[in-house]
């Protein structure tokens, strides 16, 4: 499957992080203020719009891309990043490609990035940045100090609102036992899921530019998102799905991902996502859930059998209702497993619902 060129730039950012030999040439390249042309692949378009300079086919290695970056010309690396192909060569892409850049780097960099597809480095010896250029994106590499202070900011937003969405999760599992739940309070949690999860995005991109630097944060990350996109697909097979909302799960998963910052903040917005229709007072419209989310938390209950008795019983609140017969009537049901899940969801039940009432 071909990349996008979101996809190539995010890995190109990995490969330049620090604590790579990539980024240690980089820096060396502008400490010493030589300022640098290198193309992270090469192939037969690479050739073709290659003239002059000497082929090496040696190491790639931070101080010798150091050293040649002092001759006049280009660098070619293969595509792996770790053999030198070419240096102190002339790149000559198609000059009809439309181009944003005034300087003559940085005008061929962004050709030839367009014409062969590869990333394209360059090290401005003037102004003293690093840019990455991949197809139409131009990327300007920052210091990690810079990046770690942006990340830790929104390292400490995503805690303020995990601590929301864990209210908001705890208030619908109380009303899920209690049978009271509303399309508000199923767009609420919806609402807050989305935001966790883009705040987590976007500490994990930081994350990658800083290499070794981010190894914390990431722990961190990990530690305050975990399983939420299982919850997010959970929650969703509760409330949507072709025989409810007639939006497939997957549908609605993608319509929750397109919104814009601006209409997330709405209810309205998850509420159409999930395929139920906002006129008048709807978002007060009742609404019984499947139970997948809860039937997740009963210790060691399979995803088939999970899916049987929702299958079986069609929602949580006859689920909660049936006796030990009906249980063991499901298929792969016996009787500890039955007990399992009669007393599992008891205690979620009494945990609920002192959560939400003491």
């Amino acid at each position: 499957m071909e990349r996008t060129p979101d996809e190539i730039l995010h890995e190109t950012l990995a490969a330049a992080a620090p604590g790579t030999v990539l980024r240690e040439a980089l820096e060396r390249i502008l400490r010493g203020r030589t300022g640098a042309l290198i193309v992270l692949g090469s192939d037969r378009v690479v050739d073709e719009i290659s003239t002059g300079g000497f082929p090496l086919d040696i190491e790639l290695s931070a101080t010798r891309l150091r050293e040649l970056a002092k001759m006049d010309g280009a660098i070619v690396v293969d595509q792996d990043l770790t053999r030198i192909v070419r240096a102190a060569t002339q790149l000559v892409p198609d000059p009809s490609i439309e181009t944003r850049e005034s300087g003559t780097r940085h005008r061929t960099a962004e050709r030839v990035a367009k014409q062969t597809g590869y990333p394209v480095i360059t090290v401005s010896q003037s102004m003293q940045i690093i840019a990455i250029y991949v197809g139409n994106l131009r990327h300007v590499l920052e210091d990690s100090t810079a990046i770690l202070s942006r990340a830790n900011q929104a390292l400490q937003t995503l805690e303020r609102y995990k601590v929301r969405l864990d209210e908001v999760t705890g208030t619908l599992s109380a009303l899920e036992i209690e049978d009271l739940v509303t399309v508000r309070d199923v767009a609420a949690v919806l609402q807050r899921m989305e935001m966790v999860r883009r705040i987590s995005d976007e500490i994990n991109a930081y994350v990658v530019e800083l290499g070794v630097d981010g190894r914390l944060i990431s722990l961190q990350v990990d530690e305050l998102a975990s399983g939420l996109d299982d919850d997010r697909e959970l929650l969703i097979r509760d409330y949507a799905g072709a025989d409810r909302t007639g939006t497939s799960v997957e549908e609605a998963m993608a319509n929750l991902t397109e919104l814009s910052a601006t209409d997330l903040l709405d209810l309205a917005a998850p509420t159409r996502a999930l395929g139920y229709p906002v006129v008048g007072d709807n978002l007060d419209l009742a609404v019984t859930p499947s139970g997948y989310r809860l039937l997740s938390k009963v210790p060691r209950l399979p995803a088939a059998i999970i899916d049987r008795l929702v299958g079986q019983f069609g929602t949580l609140p006859k689920l909660m209702a049936a006796d030990p017969d009906e249980l063991l009537a499901v298929d792969g049901v016996g009787d500890l497993r039955a007990r399992a899940v009669r007393e599992g969801l008891a205690r979620l039940a009494e945990s609920s619902l002192l959560e939400r009432y003491v």
